[in-house]
C-alpha cells in the first residue's frame, strides 16, 4: 500500500504523521516549496511542489487532499481520473454539485471517494451511537452540539458553517441515522470576512431535532454535545472522549477506551482500499453534508427554512 498527500500544512500535516506511521507515505506535495521539502525529508519520501509532476514520477494506490475547501474538486478530479482512491478532508466540496460529479466520476472509475468526516471515529461518539441504537435510554429526540474557539489561523476561503459546523452536521445524521427534512439557521460575522458564528436547527422526522451552535468568538475551546433521550440525557466532549449519563436515578459514566480519531479514520481508509471492510463515510453522506451546509447559508441569507429532499 503506498499513499501520497497533497497539502501538508495545517491540519494536513498530522495526516502525514499518522500515514508514515502506518508505512504507508510514499510522496507529499505542497504548493509551498519549503514546506513540501521540509515534510518529505521528515518522512523520507519524495516531495513535490507540481501535482502534474506528482502524478507523472511518484507509484501509489491513494491520495489524501487535505487542501483549502475552492480547490478540493480540481485536484481530486484530476487524481479518480488516475484511478486512485481519494480522501478529501472535509467539506468534500464546497458546491453540492461538483460533490455530485465526484461521485459519478468515482463510480465510473471503480475508486474509493471518502471523506474526513473525523467525529464518525471518535470513541465519545461511537459510544453515545452504541447507547443510542441499543435503546437504553429511550428514543433520541434532541441532540445539541456546542463548539467554540477562535478561528483556526489557516482557514482563509470559508465560514464557520464549511469548516467547523459540518462535524456536528455529519455526527447528527449519524446518530439520528436519518437525513433531516428541514434546515433553519442564522449566521453573521464580527471579525472575519466569513460568517464567524452560527446557530443551525437541523428538523428530522416525528419532531426530532439537532441544534448546532458555533462561534470563532470564545477564547475556549469547547467541543461538547448532548443526546437527549426519553428515559436520560447522554453528554459527550469530543475532546476529553468523557461521555456522562444523566438519568433521575442518579449520572453513570461509562468507561471505554481512548484512541486519536485520526489514527482510527486514516486506517478505515486504507483497510476499505484493500477491501478489508467498509468505508464508514460514504461520499453520499459527505455531500448530503455539503447540501445541508448549502441550505444553512441560504437560510441564514434568506430568513426562512429551507426543506430539502435528502437520499
Amino acid at each position: 500500500m503506498k499513499i501520497a498527500q497533497i497539502g501538508v500544512g495545517g491540519w494536513g500535516k498530522n495526516h502525514a504523521r499518522v500515514l508514515s506511521q502506518f508505512g504507508v507515505l510514499t510522496a507529499v506535495c505542497d504548493a509551498d516549496q519549503k514546506r513540501a521539502k521540509e515534510t518529505g525529508e521528515k518522512y523520507g519520501v519524495s516531495y513535490y511542489t507540481s501535482i502534474d509532476s506528482m502524478l507523472k514520477e511518484a507509484q501509489f494506490d491513494g491520495v489524501f487532499i487535505c487542501t483549502p475547501t475552492s480547490t478540493h474538486f480540481d485536484i481530486a478530479s484530476k487524481i479518480i481520473q488516475q484511478k486512485k482512491s481519494v480522501f478529501i478532508e472535509k467539506p468534500m466540496t464546497y458546491e453540492s454539485k461538483q460533490g455530485v460529479t465526484l461521485l459519478e466520476m468515482a463510480k465510473k472509475n471503480g475508486v474509493l471517494l471518502t471523506c474526513g468526516y473525523i467525529e464518525r471515529f471518535n470513541p465519545a461518539v461511537e459510544s453515545v451511537k452504541e447507547l443510542v441504537k441499543s435503546k437504553k435510554y429511550g428514543d433520541l429526540i434532541m441532540l445539541e452540539f456546542h463548539r467554540e474557539n477562535r478561528m483556526p489561523l489557516h482557514i482563509k476561503d470559508v465560514g464557520i458553517i464549511y469548516d467547523t459546523a459540518v462535524h456536528d452536521i455529519d455526527t447528527a445524521m449519524w446518530l439520528f441515522d436519518d437525513t433531516p427534512e428541514v434546515v433553519f439557521a442564522r449566521s453573521g460575522k464580527i471579525r472575519h470576512d466569513h460568517e464567524d458564528f452560527a446557530t443551525i436547527m437541523l428538523g428530522f422526522k416525528d419532531n426530532k431535532v439537532a441544534i448546532i451552535s458555533s462561534n470563532w468568538i470564545t477564547p475556549a475551546r469547547v467541543r461538547h454535545f448532548n443526546a437527549v433521550c426519553t428515559d436520560g440525557i447522554i453528554s459527550a466532549d469530543f475532546i476529553s472522549q468523557e461521555v456522562r449519563i444523566e438519568k433521575d436515578s442518579g449520572s453513570e459514566i461509562p468507561r471505554k477506551e481512548k484512541a486519536e480519531p485520526l489514527t482510527v479514520e486514516i486506517r478505515n481508509f486504507l483497510d476499505s482500499v484493500e477491501g478489508k471492510e467498509s468505508l464508514r463515510v460514504r461520499p453520499e453522506d459527505a455531500l448530503n453534508v455539503t447540501r445541508i451546509a448549502e441550505a444553512a447559508l441560504l437560510s441564514s441569507q434568506k430568513g426562512v427554512p429551507i426543506y430539502l429532499e435528502l437520499k
